[in-house]
């Protein structure tokens, strides 16, 4: 075991496949991400089988790969740390197996992550990178004195024993309110709101679907949006409320097995289903999905949601078959076949009336801008109820351009701190959960030799 603490991260807990090297929790000597994008738009969206099997055959030269950018072998690590979930099944064992495996081996500990906790610290990983040290204008890397950095919980200065704060993370499968503490290196979270169905990024992978773009979602309504009159179509979120023929109990929906949530705030509750169906009834009251299956097909030929040959089925488990993979990906010199990447979105207005009219653009900008202005509502509410100065936006979604820039306009407007990862720790990655895997290497916290996947597990009960 060597004493620089380096740690070994893997993250396998949906579509990447993910590894990387992180020094102290806060500098990233190697990241490599093995994206299954290709293989998944062909259906529209994640299939959990297709992704079990693409991790099985990229861990092992996505491990090599990290290991080889960082300069390092296995024995000069200091722990292994992997995502022990949410996430699937399948996919999560994937990563815990070979995580278990080479701690094992090396004689290793092993450090269990939540992937939510993850994302949490993307953002303050990010920060540790990029704030100086006390009288330097040079980032505050690890291999400086101890005296320099202990006071700033290894170069960060975010949160103290005194401060918290309120950590969104927005994704294509979450969508949570953390209140953040930190006290003597450890880290607690307390969860304040959450979605009660769909996920904002759900939200957006399933209305870009709908009108005939590609998968993931995200960037193709981003992108469109630009070009759209954000106020064209007037959508709105209602106010949740308890439902009172429930009596405090639990209601049943896809979020009761992983948080209390007859115990949370509604006011800081999120539900996305809703404008996912006002999207749908509004493209059938004007008559607008000929032409989303019509663009669809001619931007994915090869999707078999959208294909001619295969019109009935779009998840292979169904038993429809799929076209030929083409295209190669390579990780760390080794060759994997993998079907091509899809279309990308258009970058003008040109491009972008060219692939589909203007009330097309204006549904799509209504929708972000809505969406976005709900994740604002309720995240600046729950920080003026909690008294959080400091705000930390992190997951997929936080990619999200309009997000990013009406976020920190608005916490400027408020007088509060507001961060984000960069536009590579936002979406899954290893280094991330390499980097939370440090205060609990420190503090001596490792996962049992017993370690499993927990598709449900949750932060903060």
């Amino acid at each position: 075991m060597s004493t620089r603490g380096l740690i070994l991260g893997i993250e396998s807990s949906c579509d990447e496949t993910a590894a990387a090297v992180v020094e102290r929790g806060a500098r990233t000597l190697s990241s490599v991400v093995a994206s299954q994008i290709a293989t998944h738009a062909r259906y529209g969206g994640v299939v959990p089988e297709l992704a079990s099997r693409e991790h099985l055959r990229a861990i092992v030269p996505v491990v090599r790969e990290a290991l080889a950018q960082a300069g390092i072998t296995l024995a000069d690590l200091d722990a292994i740390a992997v995502t022990a979930g949410p996430g699937l099944a399948g996919a999560l064992l994937v990563g815990i197996t070979y995580a278990k495996a080479l701690a094992f081996a090396q004689g290793l500990p092993l450090v269990a992550i939540n992937h939510l906790e993850g994302h949490i610290h993307a953002v303050l990983l990010n920060e540790r990178e990029t704030l100086p040290c006390p009288g330097s204008p040079q980032p505050c890397h690890p291999e400086r004195s101890v005296a320099e950095s202990k006071d700033l919980h290894f170069g960060f200065q975010v949160t103290t024993d005194e401060e918290s704060a309120l950590a969104l993370v927005v994704s294509g499968g979450h969508t949570h309110l953390y209140l953040v503490r930190t006290a003597h290196g450890a880290w607690t979270y307390k969860l304040v709101g959450r979605t009660l169905d769909d996920a904002a990024g759900e939200a957006y992978d399933k209305v870009a679907k709908l009108l005939g773009f590609g998968y993931p979602g995200g960037p193709w309504i981003d992108a469109l949006s630009r070009f759209g009159n954000p106020k064209a179509v007037p959508f709105a979120f209602s106010q949740i409320k308890a439902k009172v023929y429930l009596a405090g109990k639990v209601p049943r929906t896809k979020a009761a097995k992983t948080a209390p949530i007859a115990d949370l705030d509604p006011r800081f509750l999120f539900s996305f289903s809703g404008i996912k169906t006002a999207v749908l009834r509004y493209v059938e009251l004007h008559n607008l999905r000929p032409e989303a299956q019509a663009r669809a097909a001619r931007l994915f030929p090869h999707n078999i949601c959208h294909s001619e040959q295969y019109p009935q089925s779009c998840h292979p488990e169904r038993g429809a078959p799929g076209p030929p993979a083409t295209g190669l990906r390579r990780w760390g010199g080794e060759r994997v076949e993998g079907p091509a990447f899809p279309s990308t979105p258009p970058q003008t207005k040109e491009e972008a009336l060219a692939l589909c009219p203007q009330q097309i653009l204006d549904l799509v900008a209504s929708f972000q801008h809505a969406v976005v202005g709900d994740l604002m509502k309720k995240t600046f509410a729950a920080a003026e109820s909690l008294g959080a100065r400091r705000i930390l936006v992190t997951g997929g979604v936080a990619a999200n351009r309009e997000l990013r820039a009406r976020f920190t306009a608005e916490a400027a407007r408020r007088g509060l701190r507001i961060a984000f990862p960069t536009l590579v720790l936002s979406t899954d990655n290893a280094a991330m959960i390499a980097a939370a895997a440090w205060p609990r290497f420190q503090s001596g916290e490792f996962a049992e030799s017993s370690l499993s996947g927990d598709p449900s597990l949750a932060l903060g009960r």
